[in-house]
């Protein structure tokens, strides 16, 4: 995809985070239920489906932010087939990986939008709103899209600070709550999307029963 003509917004960035799956460096969490190799392949369709709902509304430029690097051929041919850009997620936890990916797109952005692959019911509507928000001068600061197990599913900003990602207790329910604390702290305004459920923990397997559309293969 290119940062040009026949985007909604030309000048936002949607940033992809995704692991190569690799059995065993992926979806651990769900490795009791699936094995190794099972909760690989499910990351692989969760990746490939969240660019198959994504690429085909024509929002913003995607970015694939890729872990530990891009050369895993699913990321060639997801380039290959969506358009969309490479980009190599920097070394540290998740909050050093998402503060750096969203300084970086922000020299090339007015506003980016950061999502994984865990939540097959995200998708074009709640992105779109997402960027609706936080545009222009009286738009919100930041948008948060919350996770029903306490983390949160998206995050649309306008400006990245070391606060939002700093000592977070990823992975754990505190996740959006401490989120919440500190864009309070920093005096900012936001709006919130409703709350989604991922894919994180064998218990949440259940909600692949309830996906709005079946995956992509």
């Amino acid at each position: 995809m290119s940062a040009g003509g026949g985007l909604r917004l030309p000048a936002a960035r949607i940033l992809v985070f995704a692991k190569a799956p690799v059995a065993g460096a992926c979806k651990t969490r769900l490795i009791p239920a699936l094995g190794a190799e099972g909760a690989a392949a499910l990351h692989r369709e969760l990746v490939i489906d969240t660019l198959a709902r994504l690429e085909p509304a024509r929002i913003a430029p995607l970015e694939l932010w890729c872990a530990p690097d891009t050369g895993h051929p699913l990321f060639g041919a997801l380039a290959a087939r969506f358009g969309i850009s490479l980009h190599v997620q920097p070394a540290g936890d998740l909050g050093a990986r998402l503060l750096a990916a969203a300084q970086d797109a922000l020299t090339r952005a007015g506003a980016v939008v950061l999502i994984g692959c865990d939540c097959p019911g995200l998708g074009p509507a709640q992105v779109a709103a997402a960027l609706a928000a936080l545009d222009g001068v009286a738009g919100a600061d930041a948008v948060l899209g919350p996770a029903d197990d306490g983390g949160y599913v998206l995050l649309g900003l306008k400006r990245a600070e070391p606060a939002l990602f700093t000592d977070v207790p990823w992975g754990g329910e505190r996740v959006a709550a401490v989120t919440r604390e500190r864009m309070a702290a920093l005096g900012w305004r936001w709006t919130e999307l409703p709350t989604l459920a991922d894919l994180d923990r064998p218990e949440d397997l259940g909600k692949l029963k309830r996906l709005p559309r079946p995956m992509v293969p």
